[in-house]
């Protein structure tokens, strides 16, 4: 019996119980977790906006230590430690063929399993793949990947999603280059990767975007070189910002459809908008078909920020050993399992960066 947080129903409150967890079978990792972080997906499952079966335990961007393997299992074993990757390729399907690995049909398939039981029996299912917001959790062995040598294990959660997806977001998506200007809208977890990532990219200028304005300092310290907060004015201001051209990227991190909106009306005119952030159906984004020939612009959605997480997790490895990139400075809570209600209310009013649980 572990502890976790099981959300039993969409928008019903998370409940911190003992979880019954059975020893990993063929194929399958039983991981004790060292850390778990709050991200903004989690809430768009509890809430309904990205749908998994439930009753389940969500977390899914997280880092521990193998506490067994079961059969078949070979790339790791007791002892090691590993980050988590919620977004396990099948390598069959065709968006897999076609490399692009971040988009394979097959990743969220093990949500649908019952991996665990309540105390009362209850069948419980593994959030996205992988239910981090557990003192332990068995998983595919795909869903593990061993971590590089000189990563600090808490801190190493933020590599399963926040890193992996703003780095991608930045390289990956919108592929920065040297010397280009870049606006960042939303400065929780991944928006703080993000602005680290640009920074790492050589960009001249970098311009971070938030309805806060306590987050100034956040967004300084990751690498912003400006700092706007977000208004009717955001556009202009961006454009005022930049010889009044607009950015060369905008990177939204929000998901909603304003913001979408604005960060588009704030690249220039052939520059690039990727989208991060995940919004409901109910946010509609809307253009005319003239602007889209005159600014000549790219819109594109961003999927676990366009990353292979067996490639790019070694790569981040190296960027954190070299000083390049700073996982604690995306984190500006560390709490509890009882904390993430919390955490979830501290997202919705825009507050701080990234909660992580640690056990």
């Amino acid at each position: 019996m572990v502890r976790a947080a099981v959300l039993p129903a969409v928008d019903a409150p998370l409940e911190i119980t003992e979880i019954d967890l059975p020893d990993p079978g063929p194929g399958q990792v039983r991981v004790r977790l060292a850390a778990a972080g709050v991200c903004h997906s989690d809430l768009s499952l509890s809430n309904g906006t990205m749908r998994v079966p439930v009753p389940a335990v969500l977390g899914h961007e997280g880092a521990g230590t193998v506490v067994a393997v079961g059969e078949d299992v070979t790339h790791v074993a007791p002892g090691d430690a590993v980050v988590l990757n919620w977004a396990p390729s099948c390598g069959g399907c065709h968006a897999c063929g076609l490399g692009e690995v971040w988009l394979c049909a097959n990743a969220l398939n093990g949500a649908a399993d019952v991996y665990a039981r309540t105390a009362a029996g209850v069948d419980l299912h593994p959030g996205l793949n992988v239910a981090a917001f557990a003192e332990e959790t068995v998983v595919s062995a795909g869903c593990v990947l061993p971590l590089p040598d000189g990563i600090p294990l808490t801190d190493a959660a933020l590599l399963g999603c926040a890193v992996l997806t703003g780095y991608g977001a930045v390289h990956h998506s919108a592929r920065v280059r040297e010397g280009e200007t870049v606006a960042v809208f939303g400065v929780g977890g991944v928006g703080l990767a993000a602005l680290q990532s640009a920074r790492i990219a050589g960009a001249a200028k970098i311009v971070a975007v938030d309805v806060s304005p306590e987050k100034e300092e956040l967004a300084r310290a990751a690498g912003a070189t400006d700092y706007v907060v977000a208004s009717e004015n955001t556009a202009r201001e961006i454009r005022a910002l930049t010889g009044k051209q607009g950015v060369d990227v905008a990177v939204e991190c929000v998901g909603r459809a304003t913001t979408i909106r604005t960060a588009w009306d704030s690249t220039r005119r052939g520059g690039r908008t990727t989208v991060v952030g995940i919004g409901g159906k109910d946010q509609q984004v809307t253009f005319n078909a003239l602007e889209i020939f005159h600014w000549g612009r790219t819109l594109s959605g961003c999927v676990y920020g366009n990353t292979d997480p067996a490639r790019d997790v070694p790569i981040l490895a190296e960027h954190v050993r070299a000083g390049r990139l700073d996982l604690g400075a995306l984190v500006t809570e560390r709490i509890a399992l009882e904390g993430i209600p919390a955490a979830f209310e501290n997202m919705l009013a825009g507050k701080g960066g990234r909660a992580l649980v640690v056990f």
